[in-house]
């Protein structure tokens, strides 16, 4: 089992930045690839940003690239997710997650190869 956690979200006008964490506790955390995903009111969750197992291979979706960094403190068993030059379409409650069966090198953008999500953190970003 791992528990995941998440912080970090707010209030932000648009330009800003934030840095969402993810502290995960259980199961030794190396073993888990790692993923962001986000849902905004009336829209289906969607993938934002994955780390793989190796820490070596990142994924974005395509509407952040360029803007949000994923990374790891494998010391610290969290995750992050810096959010640069944020927009007013980036509101959302944000998510991260742990997949265990995801392969080695594999950043997965699939909800379905992930198995533990945390609670949410909403991020809002004004106008």
């Amino acid at each position: 089992q791992v528990q995941l956690v998440e912080s970090g979200g707010g209030l932000v006008q648009a330009g800003g930045s934030l840095r969402l964490s993810c502290a995960a506790s259980g199961r030794t955390f190396s073993s888990y690839g790692m993923g962001w995903f986000r849902q905004a009111p009336g829209k289906e969750r969607e993938f934002v940003a994955a780390i793989s197992r190796s820490r070596g291979g990142t994924n974005y979706a395509d509407s952040v690239k360029g803007r949000f960094t994923i990374s790891m403190d494998n010391a610290k068993n969290t995750v992050y997710l810096q959010m640069n030059s944020l927009k007013p379409e980036d509101t959302a409650v944000y998510y991260c997650a742990a997949g265990s069966r995801i392969s080695w090198t594999r950043a997965s953008q699939y909800q379905n190869d992930y198995d533990y999500w945390g609670q949410g953190t909403q991020v809002t970003v004004s106008s």
